[in-house]
């Protein structure tokens, strides 16, 4: 598969992609999912603060959780917003750990952490300006530990198809 040369921020931010996230299982250390409980109609801050329900496929756990969102911000292992359980989308490098709610968040940081030529929307354009991939640390953003995050990310990817 060729690499693509150019990066367009598409100015996704972590909200974006906290609809559907994957966790480590509290019974069973397996795959479980976090996804809304209901479907909310309406703004987009009534749907990031919606009850969320927690389902584990292959030991049958489900729990719910209705009491709010808190966004990981620290070092160490990633935690989900809001059951506060460990990511199954991570991996720890020399340098820190790369992280991901979700395939498609993982996909987004790939593609542009392999893309030499990173483009950002210009500062005097309208909407978003801290995307997801613009809050990135920089020791991912660093063109001299490509290598190795995209090994990270290639870890994460395979603990998928475990």
């Amino acid at each position: 598969m060729l690499s693509p040369r150019r990066f367009r921020d598409s100015r996704h931010t972590k909200y974006d992609f906290i609809d559907h996230v994957l966790v480590r299982c509290p019974k069973c250390t397996g795959i479980a999912h976090v996804s809304p409980a209901a479907l909310v109609s309406g703004e987009a801050s009534a749907a990031l603060f919606a009850p969320r329900r927690l389902t584990c496929r292959t030991c049958g756990l489900t729990r719910h959780a209705a009491d709010g969102l808190r966004l990981f911000r620290g070092r160490g292992e990633a935690l989900d917003p809001y059951f506060g359980l460990p990511l199954w989308l991570q991996a720890e490098t020399r340098h820190g750990w790369v992280w991901a709610y979700n395939p498609e968040h993982l996909d987004l940081i790939r593609q542009f952490v392999q893309a030499p030529l990173r483009e950002r929307p210009p500062w005097d354009s309208e909407g978003r300006k801290m995307t997801v991939v613009a809050r990135l640390p920089s020791w991912i953003k660093s063109a001299k530990n490509r290598v190795e995050v995209l090994r990270a990310i290639d870890r994460i990817r395979a603990s998928l198809v475990d």
